[in-house]
């Protein structure tokens, strides 16, 4: 279960294979970086500025090696005076102008990415909630939520500081590499002929250390699995005694972790135990023959402290480039599936409230003819065979059968939540499709068994139903749900906080919560999906009084396992295997002496 787990995207975005970077996957995260287009004259000026930052910062060795020649009586440059006291004023006022500069780009930056960003959450969440339910069907929340996190705040990263890192860093390296050999040749080839050594040894173990890196991640969140498991379920857990043998699997993960985190550290102990020699060597051996040169009068000692500090400079960019690249490289993951989110095919549906007003009044008749539906992700089983009924604007229709022969299937595609493979949906004799999807949606209300609850007060809730309604409202539906008298029992009333998906409501006030809601919207069509399946004797009588009030005076689409439930339903439709097997009143079903319906209601007689 821990492996299933590990291979179905649990694993943090930052643990991915990283993408290459190639023409495609850079063009898709250049799709992103035209969200910097509305703001890209603070960009152009906070480029300006990054640019005279750099600048302004390799201008410091040459000062500071010109200072110590000064001490001695030499100048290093024409544009550096052999004054110590001028040349300490030049490097304040070029200090406050870097520094004055340095803030504005930070300024500028982080003000157009965290713009840019906003827009890309913003765009990414409304793509999100605009897609058809079946894309939620293949995809886990945590998964999704971890592209609106995890994933975005990793462009976040880029955008507000890798990016402007990278150049910085390429006008450090560049402009560095090109001084050292103004300062000297000599010197600078010296420096050169150590870096093939460097880059070699770098990349190859570089792969070995990621690859050791990510097998002590996997097996550090196959050991997150098991605590997650376990308490997920913890009450098996202790009724079966089974603590020791937890405590064990859980142990024996981490040793495999720790097996391979000491693996890993004793190659990067090697890797960084060279890496210091080479570092460390260049330096001696740069100071060694650079001293070798001053002694020889073919530089000074200032020249040479320049040079030092422009190595640094150098150094310090070519080893700020590894981390950079991963991190540009996590990002253009981190674009890549942010941009399966956009490039998604999103339902018709405005995102604006003035988008929700009913443009096409429906009376409440819907039909189904000869609908045959299976699942976009079970292409292979059909759900629904060639369904069809009628019903009429005001009626109750029962629809009935055993689990999992479509029922809920049905409730599904009157909500167009899925569009049939075949057949046609009716709205007052019109096809589904010359209804704007909003249009059925507004006129169309569900009470599911499992209602979910928002982790608002109890007044939000109700409001789903009708965003516009005020307290009256809110209060008369709750009223006619018979939910009143339990809510303002509680000590905030409709204040009440319901927890996270209604957790601190019992299952019949939840239901008379939703049916409130459904009130308020005061839909054409009401579909109720095993409503009161799920409660006790008194909760069911009190649901079932709120359900009658609701259904008054609009057709009811009423999917129950309790037969006793519908016996006055104007129609009972009979679905087995997906196939309407039988329809007719409660009467006419039951004289027929023997069908599916017959056998389910004896059944039930027989039970109690």
């Amino acid at each position: 279960m821990a492996r299933a787990r590990l291979n179905s995207g649990d694993a943090p975005p930052e643990d991915l294979p990283k993408p290459k970077l190639n023409k495609a996957t850079l063009r898709k995260a250049a799709r992103l970086l035209a969200y910097l287009r509305p703001y890209r004259a603070k960009f152009i000026v906070g480029m300006v500025f990054l640019f005279l930052s750099s600048l302004t910062a390799l201008t410091f060795p040459a000062l500071l090696g010109g200072m110590i020649d000064a001490a001695q009586g030499k100048q290093s440059y024409a544009w550096i005076p052999a004054d110590i006291r001028s040349i300490g004023v030049i490097a304040f006022i070029i200090l406050f102008a870097q520094s004055f500069v340095s803030f504005f780009r930070i300024r500028l930056f982080v003000e157009v990415a965290e713009k840019s960003l906003a827009d890309i959450r913003r765009d990414s969440y409304y793509k999100l909630i605009t897609l058809p339910l079946d894309f939620f069907a293949n995809r886990r929340v945590g998964e999704l939520n971890s592209r609106l996190s995890a994933d975005l705040s990793q462009i976040q990263d880029t955008m507000t500081t890798t990016l402007a890192e990278i150049i910085r860093q390429v006008l450090f390296l560049t402009g560095g590499v090109c001084l050292l050999f103004v300062v000297s040749g000599k010197l600078t080839l010296l420096n050169l002929s150590i870096l093939p050594i460097l880059v070699v040894t770098a990349v190859v173990f570089g792969r070995f250390i990621r690859k050791l890196s990510r097998q002590a991640q996997d097996k550090l969140a196959e050991s997150n699995t098991v605590v997650q498991e376990t308490l997920q379920g913890i009450s098996n857990v202790k009724a079966f005694v089974n603590e020791a043998y937890e405590a064990a699997r859980y142990a024996k993960v981490l040793q495999s972790v720790i097996k391979i985190a000491v693996k890993g550290a004793t190659f990067r102990g090697i890797f960084a135990s060279f890496i210091i020699f080479c570092l460390f060597g260049a330096v001696v051996a740069v100071i060694w023959y650079g001293s070798a040169l001053v002694a020889l009068g073919e530089i000074s000692v200032g020249d040479l402290t320049t040079y030092i500090l422009y190595s640094i400079f150098v150094a310090g960019s070519m080893g700020s480039f590894p981390e950079l690249y991963a991190n540009i490289q996590k990002a253009i993951g981190a674009s890549e599936r942010v941009m399966e989110i956009m490039d998604e095919q999103q339902e018709d549906i405005g995102l604006l409230q003035e988008e929700k007003i009913i443009k096409h009044r429906i009376d409440g008749n819907v039909a189904f003819d000869d609908v045959t539906f299976a699942y976009p992700s079970r292409k292979e089983i059909t759900v629904l065979k060639n369904i069809s009924f009628e019903a009429r604007a005001g009626e109750k229709i029962a629809l009935i059968g055993p689990s999992g022969t479509g029922k809920s299937t049905i409730a599904a595609l009157v909500l167009q939540f899925y569009k049939p493979d075949r057949g046609r949906i009716l709205f007052d004799g019109q096809e589904a499709n010359s209804y704007p999807l909003t249009d059925i949606r507004n006129q169309v209300a569900i009470v599911p068994q499992d209602v979910l609850l928002f982790g608002g007060t109890i007044r939000e809730n109700i409001a789903y139903g009708r965003l516009s309604a005020d307290a009256g409202e809110i209060i008369t539906a709750a009223e006619r749900a018979n939910a009143h008298d339990f809510i303002m029992a509680f000590p905030e009333g409709y204040d009440t906080m319901v927890g996270e998906r209604g957790v601190k409501l019992s299952g019949g006030q939840r239901q008379r919560i939703a049916i409130a809601r459904a009130l308020l919207k005061d839909p054409a069509i009401l579909i109720l999906d095993e409503a009161t399946s799920s409660l006790d004797s008194e909760s069911e009588r009190q649901v079932q009084q709120a359900l009658e009030e609701l259904m008054k005076n609009r057709t009811s689409i009423i999917i129950a396992h309790r037969l006793s439930t519908i016996r006055q339903a104007d129609q009972i439709v009979v679905v087995e295997s997906g196939q309407v097997v039988a329809s007719g009143t409660h009467e006419e079903l039951m004289d027929k002496g023997e069908g599916l319906y017959h056998h389910l209601y004896k059944l039930q007689l027989v039970d109690k």
